[in-house]
């Protein structure tokens, strides 16, 4: 795992000044590859490499990077980990080729020379993005791999084309103008975070998934977009096609036998990303999920598993108990480490910093925390993302699944019910629900935000408007800006539940999730693997019937049915949790001072972004305790925080904008 940073000048630049940006913008992805740096720079090409090492496989100097194909003829800067990479060095070595050291990214190049680069991207499981340069056609190669597990920042200049893992070190080179994408801004206030396929700067963008970017100098200086430069990324891998083929050579098999099935993959991805030249442990919950990926780690492993968990000590939002349950069952060298609130808290400020774009995900600070205790410890660790898009393990996928019958009662019924419910949500809300006599989990499931929302469902006409109200947000109220939808409609499969996880695994999961615990590890100098979302545990997942993913009112069933060989029943059999901190009691508490400031900037901020006038009335309506607005009012947070560290790093004059603009061609 690495930082990687490249730069390509336009065919018609005379001046390779530029190309000397490469070291600062490697420089600031330190804590990405803290154990060696590297640069590889053509000046009569005008083409630069930077790359930032955090060693895993192959410790010696034949793992440094940028790194020489064996012919010579191409160079890399690299950036994951291929984990297939032993079995496809030995089919390479039967073709006569011969190895300098013992790293996958040697073993990547000489699969390009001997495949060529798409077939040699899907031969390869993994997790990466890249910048490849081929010395014979003078072409420029940028790729991400099929989950978009890894991030690639590109951005267009007036004479350059700039590409890095993080923002951060975009945002260095001189000619590179921070203008505030709106869109992005509103989606982000929106889902709480930026869409994979946007970018909170205008004139940048990220790499799809899956694609690749091939361009030459001349090919550049024709474009001199990002606009442009999105038009001539190729896909090697489609989400799409994957679902397509899924739903035409589905899986057949009695439940035990595609139990099985899974048990044998899910051992494989999670053998191999057990390979490393380092210390390895894994993150662990007490969660389905994270159950899963150490059992299986466990299962496989001579000695006991590093695992690790943090712990808070507010009611409700703490899993230590049932992740240090599930390591004694298992039998792993087990971490806890107990956190205050107010040491949860004091990582906020850091928050802007580490993760450049606006994010508003409050499950990045425990993930953070875990991070950081984990990296005192080992170099990698295993996670269990991935399951709950994969085998539909959020509530909205519940839902789905139990409002169809519902919704096959006649329309004057169905409305009757919702408006039952609501009254009961009325009730809820004044504190009704809990003068009875009732136990803690129904108190919970009648809670008024609860009830509401069950409400809205009950009373959606159709199954386009459900789907519309189980994947809406209310924070678009807080934003004068209207957010573009980040999901093709044609792209969507057929059947509610399938449209709800095909939207997870190809906004949130490449949006939120992977971007969450790649900031969070990589801030710490912690590699992050993800088995589950092996690209062959994907393709499977999409093959099998949806009954397996979602049985009784539960998700993930057949991840359940596979774990309970390895747990017993009785430790996984509790509601889902996830990953939280208690935001909205913070907010009203210890958080208020902060929060009021940055109530303050936003009214002052001149961005065109916030209604202030509603968000002010959000604000008091959730100190009064009328009503939670927490997520809502995280967004607007965590916005406004990063805006304000942004405006304090150097940038161009407001009065240049609008010609940096003309010069980007945005």
């Amino acid at each position: 795992m690495c930082g990687i940073a490249g730069i390509l000048l336009a065919a018609d630049s005379a001046d390779t000044k530029p190309l000397r940006a490469i070291e600062q913008m490697t420089a600031v992805l330190h804590h990405r590859g803290p154990d060696g740096q590297g640069f590889w720079t053509n000046r009569e090409a005008g083409v630069a490499f930077g790359h930032r090492r955090l060693a895993i496989v192959d410790l010696s100097e034949a793992g440094r990077q940028p790194m020489l194909s064996e012919s010579g003829r191409y160079v890399i800067t690299f950036n994951g980990e291929i984990y297939n990479f032993r079995d496809l060095r030995r089919e390479l070595e039967s073709t006569g080729h011969r190895f300098r050291g013992a790293s996958d990214t040697e073993v990547m190049l000489c699969a390009i020379e001997n495949w060529g680069l798409d077939k040699a991207l899907t031969r390869c499981a993994g997790m990466f993005a890249f910048g490849l340069w081929d010395l014979k056609t003078r072409t420029l190669h940028l790729a991400r791999d099929r989950m978009g597990k890894k991030p690639l920042y590109i951005a267009s200049t007036r004479d350059a084309l700039v590409f890095a893992s993080e923002l951060k070190a975009i945002n260095c080179f001189p000619g590179f103008y921070q203008e505030l994408n709106l869109d992005a801004a509103a989606a982000m206030l929106s889902k709480g975070w930026v869409p994979d396929n946007s970018c909170i700067w205008r004139g940048a963008f990220k790499l799809p998934p899956g694609s690749v970017l091939s361009v030459t100098a001349a090919d550049f200086a024709e474009a001199r977009s990002a606009e442009s430069l999105s038009h001539r990324i190729r896909y090697w891998w489609s989400l799409a096609e994957t679902v397509a083929k899924g739903r035409a050579e589905p899986i057949v098999g009695t439940d035990e036998e595609l139990t099985d099935e899974l048990d044998v993959l899910l051992r494989l991805a999670v053998r191999e990303r057990m390979i490393a030249d380092v210390p390895l442990g894994a993150f662990l919950s007490g969660g389905i999920d994270s159950s899963a990926v150490v059992a299986l780690m466990q299962a496989q492993s001579e000695k006991p598993v590093r695992t690790f968990t943090i712990a808070f000590g507010e009611d409700g939002f703490d899993e230590a108990p049932h992740a240090a349950e599930v390591a004694r069952h298992l039998g792993t060298d087990h971490t806890e480490l107990h956190l205050s609130a107010a040491a949860a808290r004091e990582v906020i400020p850091e928050l802007p910093q580490i993760w450049d774009e606006p994010f508003a995900d409050e499950s990045q600070i425990p993930t953070l925390l875990v991070a950081r205790l984990a990296r005192q410890h080992v170099t990698v660790a295993l996670s269990g993302d991935g399951g709950d898009e994969c085998f539909a393990g959020y509530a909205r996928h519940f839902m789905a699944a139990r409002l169809k019958r519902q919704h096959a009662l006649p329309s004057p019924l169905r409305q009757a019910l919702a408006a039952g419910v609501g009254l009961m949500a009325h009730a809820a809300r004044h504190d009704l629900v809990g003068k009875l006599p009732l136990s803690a989990g129904a108190r919970h499931a009648l809670r008024g935000d609860r009830l509401n929302r069950l409400a809205q469902l009950l009373a959606a006409a159709d199954e386009d408007e459900l789907y519309r109200k189980l994947t809406g947000s209310s924070n678009e109220n807080l934003t004068l800006h209207q957010p573009p939808s980040s999901i093709r409609a044609e792209h969507r499969p057929d059947g509610l539940l399938s449209r709800l996880l095909y939207d997870d695994m190809a906004g949130y999961l490449p949006g939120d999730i992977l971007v969450k615990l790649d900031r969070a590890s990589m801030a710490n100098s912690l590699e992050g693997r993800c088995p589950l979302l092996d690209h062959r545990v994907v393709e499977f997942a999409w093959r099998l019937p949806t009954h397996t993913k979602v049985r009784n009112g539960r998700g993930k069933w057949i991840l359940r049915r596979l774990l309970h060989r390895y747990v017993p029943q009785r430790l996984m059999d509790r509601p889902k949790q996830g990953f939280d901190v208690p935001i909205a009691v913070w907010l009203r508490g210890p958080l208020r001072i902060w929060a009021n400031d940055l109530v303050a900037d936003m009214r002052l901020s001149g961005d065109g972004i916030f209604d202030f006038a509603k968000v002010d009335a959000c604000w008091r309506d959730h100190v009064d305790g009328r009503h939670d607005h927490s997520r809502e009012l995280w967004s607007a947070f965590m916005f406004q925080a990063w805006r304000n560290e942004a405006r304090r790093r150097p940038s161009m004059p407001a009065t240049e904008l609008s010609r940096a603009s003309e010069l980007t061609g945005v």
